[in-house]
């Protein structure tokens, strides 16, 4: 079969193609959506599919007949496969999608229309093989119309050919394209064909997916409302059958990250079967962490942290087995933001970030891989002669330090070891159970819940906040545990829906607004917290006085002296966020926040602590904006706009096609201005005072500042001040003058020490001198039986050295006690070798002795030590002691 029967098209040229081409067909463009999924069931986005679930409930609905997108995707269910011919970690998917706009013959049509023609993909048809469900009858009509033969149908089961949100729920049939390589590539099973899983002749590249039945308890399938088109193509893959390549690591993309490994590690790709394998994987995983890092993901322990640690960590001893040297993944990030940078600017626009990230990650790897060595070194010592390491330790070090098995088996085998390798790979299976059960949980679980009930019934809450502190409104709903009640009456809890509110719901790191609601009839509710459910605000409240009832009419109110320091604090972290940018560097991102009244708290992505002089020097900016008294500038414009004006957009938010942007000042270069949905101060004078509280680590690459304006910065400086005038009234000094103070009082003590240990320890000493006057000569040596109170253990073995100096030689045994300085007992008995071969033995004697200062001890023959905390038994020990010298 030819390799030169249909055109070549680079991925750039794909991707365009298909986009333009449903474009036109009445499907609106969605760019990309986040590798961080908003949807809490979701770990990452994974598919095409993800940004539109609402669509799919039902609980939005578009004009347009449908839609289109080509989303970043990352999948690492299969990240042990990752380096053969088709696995990936980061991939793109094109996808066209349906919610009752267009019909299964439309996508059927439009997709064998897209390939099929010369102006478009131009496949040839006689290559082309389609699979659909066992049962789906109407698919195997509907591909033949377009004229595809019968015999290039197959029918396929379930597990290859039906779609499931889980259990329960949205399902359908799919249908799959596969691509003839050619009998080159087949096993020439006699049933070899597509879905075949022994050869990689037919590959699949889209699958159309349409969910038309809600699956219920007793396995019946009855017709959603409206139909779903649902449709993948992976971009990669589709690009390496249009280059004429068999593998998804041939396409133009990834053939240039692996021409950076290959320049990097001096071997050229297709040589070594070990070698290509590390030049792909790096190069997957590579991209995979800067799409991660550029969508606001940073490496940590768990979750999505976990995933981005892990393959970077994967990368670089992949790297480390190519013979890369050093940090390297700096040289992929900068050809991934030239290859991929004008279809994702993300990227190019964090690069300082990604850079830094990486770079940290790099370094500490190193660390890590010298503690999982030892780790493994210690568990190789435990081993009986011939034994092989547990799988289940080798696990361990895999999961607990990223500790590579190739690694692992390549240590044991230079130690003459080998790995229990199906029990290892017994727990990767019994982790990748879990990891698919957790990611197969039911998507959809909570499309039934009462909130969910509520927002497709409910219109959006409107929000008069920004503008106004009380509203006329009407209670459109009461909740009460987790239910819809008519009624809420005095002392209950519950949650009150209102079509109009004053309140701010808690988002964005800003906290709820308090108040109180009130009815014409005397009600009074206590609102303690506003959060967002299901998109409509619910106001978490006590009812006070009164009842409530669904249908009332009330006056909201918020607690306006609270919401006023809380606009206060948010702003003070759009002019944190702008001056941490200045002092420390364009990485520098917000990394989450919480906007309090009484203080705020900023985590932005930093690498290491910041120094007093930076802190100062941030501090000092957000002061000189706060005294400059710029007014708090809101304008409300299209995201694209936003973003042509130079607002900042926070990594892992969403924003909708019309956003808020908030700038500092009328100029068109404010020193903030960010798309921001919160609620701001007026006028940066509002705050009034600016003061850092703390800054420290939150992670690997991530700082903590805490801060307090206004009313807490007030509270703040007079704490302070009332604890300076504390310590001053008890140095018996000015304020002024504490510094000084506490550093004399410091030279103090350190001459004071100094006095204590001359009068105490040497050989000149007089407490010591005396001590070796008396004395006593016992057979082959002097015995010295003192106590020299205020010395410490270090002092100690001082006064040893002079007793033993003033011997001169002679044969010479000591036992001190002392009373130390801080009221315990220091004990010490001490011999020259004389002493030791006439028969004293230290350690005996302290191990006799230092019960009965309440202590313990012992030690070798010619030196022994102990403590003890019974200062009274100083003397019967003693007496102990010169009994058992027999003095």
């Amino acid at each position: 079969m030819s390799t030169a029967d249909y055109k070549t098209m680079t991925t750039a040229e794909i991707r365009e193609d298909f986009l333009r081409f449903f474009e036109e067909k009445g499907c609106k463009l969605y760019p990309s959506s986040s590798l961080v999924p908003d949807d809490p069931s979701l770990l990452l986005t994974n598919a095409g599919m993800n940004q539109f679930k609402e669509y799919y409930q039902g609980k939005r609905t578009m004009s347009e007949i449908g839609a289109c997108s080509c989303q970043k995707c990352l999948r690492t269910n299969d990240i042990d496969n990752i380096g053969d011919a088709t696995h990936l970690s980061f991939f793109e998917m094109l996808g066209n999608f349906s919610f009752g706009g267009y019909s299964k013959e439309n996508a059927i049509e439009w997709a064998y229309d897209f390939i099929t023609n010369p102006d478009h993909l131009g496949l040839p048809k006689e290559r082309l093989y389609m699979t659909v469900f066992e049962d789906d009858d109407e698919a195997i009509e509907l591909w033949h119309k377009q004229g595809v033969p019968y015999d290039h149908i197959s029918r396929l089961g379930a597990d290859d050919n039906f779609w499931a949100a889980g259990p329960t729920g949205p399902c359908g049939p799919c249908s799959e394209i596969y691509f003839d390589q050619g009998e080159e590539f087949g096993c020439g099973g006699e049933h070899c064909g597509p879905g075949c899983d022994d050869c990689d002749r037919f590959l699949e590249f889209w699958n159309l997916v349409f969910t038309q039945y809600d699956r219920q308890e007793d396995g019946s399938l009855p017709e959603l409302p409206h139909r779903n088109i649902d449709t993948g193509m992976g971009l990669e893959r589709i690009a390496a059958i249009m280059q004429h390549k068999s593998t998804n690591y041939d396409g133009d993309l990834l053939q240039g990250l692996i021409g950076v490994g290959e320049r990097l590690s001096g071997h050229a790709y297709g040589t070594d079967a070990a070698r290509d394998r590390s030049l792909r994987i790096v190069a997957d995983h590579s991209r995979a962490v800067t799409f991660m890092i550029g969508d606001g993901i940073l490496p940590g322990n768990e979750g999505r942290g976990y995933v981005l640690r892990r393959l970077l960590r994967r990368a670089v001893y992949h790297g480390r087995l190519m013979g890369i040297e050093g940090e390297f993944l700096g040289s992929y990030v900068e050809k991934i933001c030239e290859l991929m940078g004008e279809n994702y600017p993300a990227i190019v626009e964090s690069r300082s970030l990604i850079d830094g990230i990486v770079r940290a990650e790099e370094e500490r790897f190193g660390a890590t891989l010298d503690a999982g060595e030892e780790s493994l070194s210690q568990e190789l010592e435990k081993l009986d002669e011939g034994a092989a390491l547990p799988g289940d330790v080798a696990f361990r070090l895999h999961d607990t330090y990223g500790f590579p098995i190739d690694l692992t088996r390549e240590i044991c085998e230079a130690a003459g070891r080998s790995v229990d390798m199906d029990a290892f790979d017994a727990c990767m299976t019994e982790q990748r159970e879990r990891a698919r059960a957790s990611a197969n949980r039911d998507a959809w679980g909570t499309f039934n819940d009462v909130w969910t009930a509520l927002s497709d019934r409910l219109a959006a809450t409107e929000f008069v906040g920004y503008d106004e502190r009380e509203a006329s409104a009407h209670a459109l709903a009461i909740v009460a545990g987790g239910a819809e009640v008519e009624r809420a009456e005095k002392g209950d809890e519950v949650d009150v829906v209102l079509d109009v509110t004053p309140f701010y719901a808690e988002m964005g790191g800003q906290v709820g607004d308090t108040g109180s609601i009130t009815t014409v009839g005397g009600a009074r509710l206590r609102v303690t917290d506003t959060k967002v459910r299901g998109g409509i605000y619910a106001h978490v409240a006590v009812v006070e006085e009164g009842s409530l009832a669904v249908g009332d009419e009330v006056s909201a109110a918020i607690d306006a002296g609270r919401r006023e320091l809380i606009r206060r604090n948010h702003t003070a972290t759009h002019l944190l966020d702008a001056a941490l940018k200045k002092v420390l560097g364009d990485h520098v991102s917000q990394a989450g926040s919480l906007v309090a009244p009484d203080r705020l708290r900023f985590d932005f992505t930093h690498f290491e602590a910041m120094t007093p002089d930076e802190l100062a020097r941030v501090e000092g900016m957000v002061n000189a904006e706060i005294f400059a008294a710029e007014p708090i500038v809101t304008r409300v414009m299209g995201i694209d706009e936003a973003k042509a004006s130079g607002a900042v957009a926070l990594f892992g938010e969403k924003y909708g096609d019309v956003v808020r942007v908030v700038s500092t000042g009328e100029s068109e270069a404010p020193f903030s201005r960010e798309l921001c949905g919160g609620t701001h101060a007026r006028n940066t004078a509002d705050l009034g005072l600016f003061k850092i509280v703390s800054e420290g680590s939150v992670g690997s690459n991530a700082r903590r500042i805490e801060a307090v304006t206004s009313m807490g910065a007030i509270e703040y400086v007079d704490e302070r001040l009332l604890a300076l005038d504390d310590v001053a009234r008890e140095l018996k000094c000015r304020p002024d003058a504490v510094s000084e103070r506490v550093a004399a009082l410091e030279h103090e003590l350190r001459e004071t020490r100094k006095a204590l240990e001359a009068a105490t320890t040497g050989a000149g000493a007089t407490k010591v001198a005396d001590a070796y006057k008396a004395a006593v000569q016992l057979d082959g040596y002097k015995a010295v039986v003192a106590r020299i109170d205020g010395l410490s253990g270090k002092e100690m073995r001082s006064a040893w050295d002079g007793i033993r100096d003033a011997a001169n030689g002679e044969a010479v045994a000591c036992v001190i006690a002392s009373a130390t300085p801080d009221g315990k007992v220091a004990l010490l008995a001490g011999g020259t070798d004389g002493a030791v071969s006439a028969g004293f033995a230290a350690g005996s004697i302290i191990k006799d002795i230092a019960g009965l200062v309440g202590g313990r001890g012992g030690g070798r023959p010619n030196m022994a030590q102990a403590g003890g905390s019974d200062v009274s038994g100083i003397d019967a020990a003693l007496d102990a002691a010169r009994a058992a010298l027999g003095i």
